[in-house]
């Protein structure tokens, strides 16, 4: 009797498993990451750009696709009530993003992502709680905008976006311009 139920649980088992598989996509293409400027916002977005790259697989400083992005985050205070008592400061950041055949010198992808968070503070620069807020606020949006764009870019096709010949020209021509000047530096 115990066999036939350890038999029964064995099968039933057996076909659970058999139903379950692990889907992971994997963009085939390769990433290099370009320079990112913006002082400690810019080494944040590279350090959570390159982590995550790396933990997909996609990363390779010598691939031709180049990953060209800057972050902006901006404040704006925002009274909620009459009384005047509960101020709040928004915090919005921005996160564009330019993929780059360098071989064509094409633009592959270009994408602006936005994310904003609220926070309560208090009516002195003096308090730390201040600062610390927007420090782990800007933090957690650079996070969630880098977690959007590899999202997007495992799905990604891979194709130059300018159908006209004129215009391609003149942007790979600008492109060429650009990547002299940032080599140089």
């Amino acid at each position: 009797m115990y066999k036939i139920k350890l038999l029964i649980l064995l099968l039933i088992s057996v076909f659970i498993f058999s139903c379950t598989s692990n889907k992971t996509r994997e963009n085939p293409e390769k990433f290099s990451i370009a320079y990112i400027g913006g002082e400690i916002d810019g080494l944040l977005l590279r350090n959570i750009l390159t982590s995550t790259l790396k933990n997909s697989n996609m990363l390779d400083q010598t691939s031709d696709y180049e990953i060209r992005s800057s972050i902006d985050h901006g404040t704006n205070l925002y009274i909620t009530n009459i009384d005047n008592t509960s101020d709040r400061k928004k915090i919005e950041t921005s996160l564009s993003v330019e993929i780059i055949n360098e071989k064509n010198l094409c633009v592959v992808f270009s994408e602006t992502y936005y994310v904003s968070q609220f926070y309560i503070f208090a009516s002195s620069e003096k308090f730390l709680s201040n600062q610390k807020a927007i420090k782990k606020i800007k933090k957690d949006n650079t996070e969630a905008l880098v977690k959007k764009f590899t999202n997007e870019l495992i799905n990604l096709k891979i194709e130059c976006n300018e159908k006209n010949i004129q215009s391609r020209q003149i942007n790979r021509l600008i492109l060429f311009f650009e990547l002299n000047k940032s080599k140089n530096r």
